[in-house]
């Protein structure tokens, strides 16, 4: 029997069983988070610039998921992933973690893998950690997983796997397996790193208990500012009908992605674990087209870009693929937030319901899922950002933006991608077909062309808009129609925008404070032998270690002293002036 007669037949079957499954075994749970993914930069979407097959071939079999939001900036995407809760209910709102500040994610909450573990899952983190470590209580292995290979800060060069926060400032090395720096590594490319460790872990895992295997890659974030955008040249080259330099390199980077996708896989399949697991790819937010850390991602036709309130940061490429799902090779247009991920596949995999906080924190969605008549959530905040003074927020489809960052400089609609740098239909199907996924489950062309024209956002005629100035006064949009957020109709519903301005007063008033705090100096990697460390735990043991010593030296000084004092007593001088000049 192929391995798509394979899939289809126990697929069948799993449809009838799959309340059984459910209680009896635990599915294997793989959660791939690719970082700073543009929202037009995947083909299953509609661009066919850069083709990515593999996870293509994984949404046309699955749910593609083109409701699916997060926030706009990295560590409070991450934060409300493991905790499933808003930022604002953590603290974690405001700003990423700087690789020298004394802060992280507080150790009072319980994560995404300590839930599982609990369970009996095995539980592995491979890649970005990106939530604290100025302390090792703050690190992967002592939060619920058992081990970790990769990096605890918020980027790295893909080769040396250094991290340096500016041309003035010191290189230190970010590569870790578990507790132990990993200089054995470097020369090899981070992507591929991070893919193969994927699946060795698979094919090694002993499958009398469950998997829990989380990949967050470095891609396609920039590396260091001296060198961000990195690739292997044969694989850039793969990409030479792309004009701009800057997006050939970034394709180069996603396709290492893509092809990771492909081989995990592929190794579910070679050790049985297939049938009965849930993967789930997404992206940790938009892409950032221009500015700070800019790798020329597109999220085009929606507006603005990862660190701001718009669509192109918050609404995030997204997929899930499970025999455990009933209805599957769809579009959905629920609305799910990244924090609904720890309470629906904890929910998926028979634990114990996890507490649900307010509105905007993580709800059970497993059921949204199964039945795409569901509604599921309803609300969603984007973010209060009491630091750069904005507030983005959606109720049952009309979205209020007040304010903005960075002073409006990413409002605007950015990334749009020249059509003629694409690959055509016919060779975009050749490489779905024979992609490593794509032989793996089955794909019709016919059904994969209406999916990606389901997938593909339809912006409002540019003739039908009323323009936003969110730094002047609230704007609210329909994204239902209007999921470009081109035209503000604030002034015809005056009464929808006093709803959803109290709604986020509301939410103001019970947000946690924010838990940043300044650049600590001694941080710094030269202190550590040019390695990024538990800074703030080398301190307290520096400390420990100096005040034995200086017991011991305050010792000796006394002993000298006391010996000074009683040595004329004990030893009296000798007037040598008796001896001179005898022989």
């Amino acid at each position: 029997m192929t391995i798509m007669m394979k899939y289809l037949v126990v697929n069948v079957v799993l449809l009838f069983t799959v309340g059984v499954i459910s209680e009896t075994t635990r599915p294997n749970i793989i959660l791939i988070v690719a970082d700073d993914l543009g929202w037009n930069d995947v083909s299953f979407h509609g661009s066919s610039q850069i083709p990515t097959p593999n996870i293509d071939a994984l949404a046309y079999n699955g749910i593609i998921l083109n409701r699916h939001y997060t926030p706009p900036l990295c560590t409070p995407s991450r934060a409300s992933l493991m905790t499933g809760k808003h930022p604002l209910t953590l603290g974690m709102q405001h700003h990423v973690i700087e690789v020298n500040e004394p802060w992280g994610l507080g150790l009072e909450e319980k994560l995404l893998p300590e839930y599982f573990r609990e369970a009996g899952y095995r539980t592995h983190l491979v890649g970005k950690w990106h939530l604290g470590f100025f302390r090792k209580a703050y690190t992967p292995t002592q939060r619920g997983f058992e081990s970790h290979f990769g990096y605890i800060g918020p980027y790295i060069d893909y080769w040396d796997h250094s991290h340096q926060m500016s041309a003035n400032s010191t290189r230190g090395l970010d590569m870790r397996r578990n507790m132990e720096p990993d200089f054995g590594v470097n020369g090899t490319y981070a992507t591929d790193l991070f893919n193969d460790e994927a699946i060795r872990l698979i094919r090694e895992h002993d499958q009398q208990d469950p998997l829990l295997l989380v990949l967050t890659h470095l891609a396609p974030h920039t590396g260091n500012e001296d060198n961000p955008m990195q690739a292997p040249r044969e694989e850039v080259e793969k990409f030479s009908f792309i004009k701009d330099e800057k997006r050939r390199t970034l394709a180069a980077m996603i396709s290492k992605v893509d092809q990771g996708v492909g081989h995990v896989m592929a190794a579910l399949e070679e050790t049985n674990m297939l049938n009965n697991s849930i993967v789930l790819f997404y992206a940790d937010n938009g892409a950032p087209t221009v500015g700070q850390h800019a790798n020329g991602g597109s999220n085009f036709p929606l507006r603005g870009q990862k660190y701001s309130p718009w669509e192109g940061a918050v609404r995030s490429v997204a997929t899930i693929w499970s025999p455990l799902l009933n209805t599957t090779n769809r579009v959905s247009n629920q609305w799910i937030h990244v924090s609904d991920w720890l309470p629906t596949l904890a929910h998926a995999a028979g634990l114990d319901p996890i507490p649900i906080g307010s509105q905007i924190d993580g709800q059970n969605q497993w059921e949204t899922l199964q039945n795409p008549e569901e509604i599921g959530r309803t609300v969603l905040m984007n973010n209060i950002d009491q630091m750069h003074h904005y507030s983005s927020y959606i109720k049952e489809g009309w979205k209020y933006v007040n304010g903005s960052t960075w002073k409006g400089k990413y409002d605007t609609w950015l990334g749009a991608v020249d059509q003629e740098d694409q690959v055509s239909d016919e060779e975009y199907a050749i490489l779905l077909s024979e992609s490593i996924v794509g032989q793996l489950l089955p794909i019709d062309l016919d059904e994969v062309a209406e999916m990606r024209k389901a997938a593909t956002v339809q912006c409002t005629s540019r003739s039908k808009q009323t323009r936003c100035e969110p730094m002047r006064s609230a704007c609210l949009f329909n994204l239902i129609i209007d999921p470009c957020e081109r035209n503000n109709v604030a002034a015809e519903h005056q009464d929808i925008v006093k709803e959803l301005h109290e709604d986020i007063e509301r939410y103001r008033l019970v947000a946690a404070p924010p838990r940043n705090k300044p650049g600590d100096p001694l941080s710094d990697p030269k202190y550590y032998e040019n390695v990024w460390t538990w800074w703030e735990d080398e301190l307290d043991r520096l400390q420990d270690f100096k005040f034995p010593i200086a017991i011991c030296l305050m010792m000796i000084v006394i002993g000298a002293i006391l010996m000074a004092m009683v040595k004329p007593i004990l030893c009296p001088s000798v007037n040598r002036s008796k001896f001179v000049g005898r022989d």
